[in-house]
């Protein structure tokens, strides 16, 4: 029998809510129109403005631009210098392309398990897991909320490692009053259109090592420099430049740069309504004891992309599945972050079995992540958890 039939009929919405959305205005078309008038589309000064701008919102001493959040993944550990050999650690709570970047690079993933409350990488797992192979460690803050940046930095330093911050879900976030971009080794950025601020597609790598920003701008285009100072050979005249390594086209486009500053401009302000509407989530959500929810880590002051719902299978009668799909019929469309990297046939070619992370395959057989984006108002919000009361109500043991 259709779900929506069982439960009363009726939808509590007409139209379709996504669980995100990009919030573009006249001010991010008028800066794209500017661009396409312009003499540059691409390789000009936009893309220098919008790298100026992260620096300065972040307070990251460099910030390189490229095409896409993987992309960025990507180059920090080619900066990063891993290879064929290497270990990176890293979380299967995440996206794939966290882990996808290390084999881009010859290296081998090493999953630690996430805190069952924070959902984040559990520093004591990462410690678990260091070998005498290890390299760096990806730390992903998830749903946006800031990893244990001290801690990751202590054991980094402790055992010689790279901390390199996935920070896909967290540009707006600080943690302990430092803004997210400023404080691991490298930090990467997401701008695809549901992250917290988008130019279609992007992303970002900061660092505040001068090293460190020399070699990302060289894997992000060829691994080519056109600057005189770092040429290694004799310099034939304007036109001349110099490959020096096997890098990537990995660059962004002046309108995407530009779209991307003037979203930067409005992410204070999105990252208020972002944490509106969480806090009218926290305060409602919070009273069934047939949902879990996610841990507010104090020492972040989360800019958050996601808001996940976990089902107390003891008090529901449902599976998630059905959960999910009477969410739909109520014309609230959610999504689950994250299949567990290693649950995927790739990876189990490469030898990864499941049980490796008990805590994340917990969450993520529980999960759902429900809408979350700056231009949702108080009626969307309230229809959403009139959904879930619904349901909730329906399946109650």
């Amino acid at each position: 029998m259709d779900k929506l039939a069982i439960m009363g009929g009726t939808p509590v919405r007409k139209e379709k809510i996504y669980y995100g959305h990009q919030f573009i205005d006249e001010d991010d078309v008028d800066a794209v129109s500017k661009v396409l008038r312009s003499d540059y589309i691409t390789c000009g000064p936009a893309v220098l403005k919008a790298e100026r701008d992260l620096e300065v919102y972040t307070g990251a001493k460099h910030a390189v631009l490229v095409s896409n959040g993987t992309a960025a993944l990507h180059t920090a550990c080619l900066a990063a210098g891993i290879s064929e050999g290497d270990e990176v650690i890293t979380t299967p709570l995440t996206f794939a392309a966290s882990a996808n970047c290390i084999l881009y690079c010859g290296g081998r993933p090493v999953f630690a398990d996430v805190d069952i409350e924070t959902y984040n990488i559990s520093p004591q797992s990462i410690i678990e897991k260091i070998s005498s192979k290890t390299k760096a460690v990806i730390a992903v803050d998830y749903t946006g909320q800031s990893v244990e940046c001290d801690t990751i930095r202590k054991i980094c330093d402790d055992y010689d490692l790279i901390f390199i911050e996935d920070a896909a879900h967290s540009i707006g976030t600080s943690y302990k009053g430092k803004m997210i971009g400023s404080i691991a080794d490298y930090t990467c950025f997401s701008f695809h259109p549901v992250k917290n601020i988008t130019c279609g597609e992007g992303g970002a790598i900061l660092t505040n090592n001068d090293e460190s920003y020399k070699r990302l701008q060289l894997a992000r285009s060829h691994g080519i420099t056109k600057s005189i100072e770092d040429f290694k050979g004799y310099s034939e005249g304007d036109w001349y430049y110099e490959q020096q390594f096997l890098g990537y086209n990995y660059r962004l486009t002046d309108i995407q740069a530009a779209l991307l500053s003037s979203q930067l401009k409005k992410l204070d302000s999105f990252k208020k309504r972002r944490k509106e509407i969480c806090s009218i989530y926290d305060e409602e959500l919070s009273k069934y004891e047939e949902l879990i929810l996610q841990k507010n880590v104090s020492d972040s002051d989360s800019c958050k992309h996601l808001y996940t719902i976990r089902l107390n299978e003891e008090k529901l009668s449902c599976s998630r599945k059905e959960f999910f799909d009477a969410m739909c019929a109520e014309n609230i469309q959610c999504q689950v972050h994250y299949i567990p990297v290693y649950w995927f046939p790739y990876y189990e070619e490469l030898g990864y079995s499941r049980g490796l992370c008990p805590n994340a395959e917990k969450i993520y057989q529980s999960i759902i992540s429900i809408p979350l984006f700056p231009k949702m108002n108080n009626e969307d919000v309230y229809d959403v958890i009139k959904a879930i009361d619904k349901i909730v109500n329906y399946y109650r043991r």
